[in-house]
């Protein structure tokens, strides 16, 4: 069972053309698939990358039926997709990188000018630059080394496409372009943006809608700094179109600058601005994406709004962005599908969250893990309710019992234990009863989870670290006491739950870690209260990677988590 699903044929003629029921679930995947994590397209094809590393693709005619797997592939991390071709890099140690599809513009680095890849083909003079960040524009490519901060890249060189003005050929194999690049964004376009190790964000390539955001509409030849009225370190997403570039901050406001078309401004614009339809509401952004001529925007309250050229739905000439009118069984249907990928031909995939924690949390309330109390005879847990509401439990289970309805009371621990709101408007009426203001801006459940991490005087279990450590070759033994709760282990690994249920009632375990340094312990829990690593630079790197390929396997995590990404992630070197 995989979690994309497809709003399907905006193009539909039917008599409620701007009407959506349902979402369309795609059902031919393999039965080993069980998450689909990204969807990219080209002109004609769509290819899906599966937690386990898997590619699958087809053409966009007829999806559904011709969906096939990519075979002799290494576990894939990454896919990106230009306007004819294709980037996948591996997940391995030394990463590889593939592409495929047209190289007419030299956009693959093969020197097979004119002649279309038909499959994944590995990329040979990108195997020692140690690439850690694919990314694709129109008919060009990049490859960033994340260690060194260089960014290499190939293709099309057109209108400054790839931000080296000394180039005077259309188009180049790969070489050198930039250094000190931290990450680089691109798109279904012919611009790109850069943010640089000074924290300063950058942009180059094709330029006459104003889609660089400048203040001008000349094609831009080198990396010109892009002024904002915020930190770029708020920027949480940044989404291109032909013709448009679209910002998504951090709480959930939305800029964007270039074609009318696309911003549903009356003019172009040339510097980026908020969108007056959401700029004086308390409407929160969650996702934006964008396709070569779609802009599609998911509200938190799952709202769809879209702009851009739809046959029969919107005209091609139309400044004016719409909602689609949903109905309230497409609406519920998104509450656990925040993530959203846009392709031409007017499909709409939606994806749920990646937050490993909250899908884990999401247990307790089907099966009650060491719960301590009860809602209306729902089995909960009182230690987590008070903390994410901030009142005693007392009094939380009095109001909820004299003033809600059941449905209205699960909908709240939806929110409590997933961070996923069901009912909007009424959860929000509970919270702002006990004085949370702002549940739909933040994801709170991480943070709240933070605080009871190692507190002891929450906890309802020790556990007892002994290191067996080696000096004068005599054995020392060393014990560290960390005190934790049950049922957020037990949620988060089947090695805690199984532990848990074979231990006599208030015993407290003592667990033999030899050759696992405390560390690795205190980082292991951290990661399952809270999906983070917090690895510094003083961190032993190294070992602690070789412990948690094991450790992986050791507690029963579930094996679709990308645990070496996390940890890639989290690092700060």
């Amino acid at each position: 069972m995989t979690n994309i699903k497809s709003l399907g044929d905006l193009n539909a003629k039917t008599k409620q053309t701007d009407k959506f029921e349902t979402l369309d679930p795609i059902k031919t995947f393999p039965e080993e698939v069980t998450k689909i994590v990204d969807v990219v397209d080209t002109y004609k094809e769509i290819v899906f990358l599966s937690s386990e590393g898997k590619l699958y693709q087809t053409t966009k005619k007829n999806y559904h039926e011709k969906l096939k797997a990519i075979e002799n592939l290494p576990p894939i991390k990454s896919i990106v997709s230009g306007y004819f071709h294709f980037l996948a890099l591996s997940n391995e140690e030394k990463p590889k990188i593939y592409g495929w599809g047209q190289n007419e513009h030299e956009q693959l680095g093969f020197n097979t000018k004119d002649e279309d890849v038909e499959k994944p083909t590995l990329i040979e003079s990108l195997k020692e630059k140690n690439i850690g960040q694919i990314c694709c524009c129109g008919h060009s490519s990049f490859f960033l080394n994340k260690k060194t901060n260089v960014l290499f890249g190939c293709g099309c060189a057109r209108d400054g496409t790839l931000g080296k003005p000394e180039i005077t050929e259309d188009f180049v194999d790969i070489q050198k372009l930039h250094e000190n690049v931290a990450i680089v964004f691109g798109g279904h376009s012919d611009h790109t943006f850069i943010s640089k190790t000074d924290g300063k964000l950058y942009g180059f390539g094709y330029n006459e809608n104003g889609e660089l955001g400048l203040g001008h509409k000349d094609n831009v030849l080198k990396p010109t700094q892009i002024k904002l009225e915020f930190p770029v370190e708020d920027i949480s997403k940044i989404r291109h179109a032909f013709k448009l570039t679209s910002i998504l901050t951090n709480d959930g406001k939305l800029y964007v600058t270039g074609s009318k078309i696309l911003t549903g401004f009356g003019s172009d614009l040339t510097e980026f601005k908020q969108y007056p339809q959401f700029k004086n509401n308390n409407t929160i952004i969650q996702h934006i994406d964008c396709g070569y001529d779609l802009f599609v925007i998911l509200t938190q309250d799952n709202e769809i709004w879209v702009n851009g050229i739809f046959d029969g739905f919107i005209s091609n000439d139309s400044s004016v962005i719409r909602k689609i009118q949903t109905g309230n069984n497409l609406a519920n249907g998104l509450s656990s599908y925040n993530q959203m990928k846009c392709c031409d031909e007017n499909f709409i995939f939606f994806l749920q969250s990646n937050s490993y924690l909250s899908q884990d949390l999401e247990k307790l309330l089907k099966n009650g893990y060491f719960s301590d109390c009860n809602i209306q005879d729902i089995p909960v847990h009182k230690i987590l309710i008070e903390t994410r509401i901030g009142k005693t439990f007392d009094l939380i289970k009095k109001y909820l019992e004299s003033n809600c309805k059941l449905n209205e009371i699960q909908d709240l621990l939806k929110w409590i234990y997933c961070d996923q709101m069901i009912n909007f408007k009424r959860t929000n009426e509970i919270l702002n009863h006990f004085g949370i203001q702002d549940a739909q801006k933040t994801k709170l459940l991480k943070n709240d989870l933070k605080k009871l991490l190692f507190d002891e005087q929450t906890s309802d279990f020790k556990l007892v670290v002994k290191n067996y450590l080696e000096e004068d070759d005599d054995d020392e033994e060393e014990e560290e006491e960390l005190y934790i709760h049950k049922f957020i282990l037990a949620a988060r690994s089947g090695l805690f739950l199984n532990m848990f249920q074979n231990i006599e009632e208030n015993f407290q375990k003592v667990k033999d870690y030899s050759g696992k340094s405390l560390e690795t312990i205190e980082l292991l829990i951290t990661f399952l209260y809270t999906d983070e690593l917090p690895i510094t630079a003083d961190t032993d790197q190294e070992f602690i990677k070789e412990e948690f390929e094991d450790i992986v396997e050791y507690y029963q995590l579930n094996r679709t988590i990308p645990i070496m990404d996390i940890f890639e992630k989290c690092s700060k070197i």
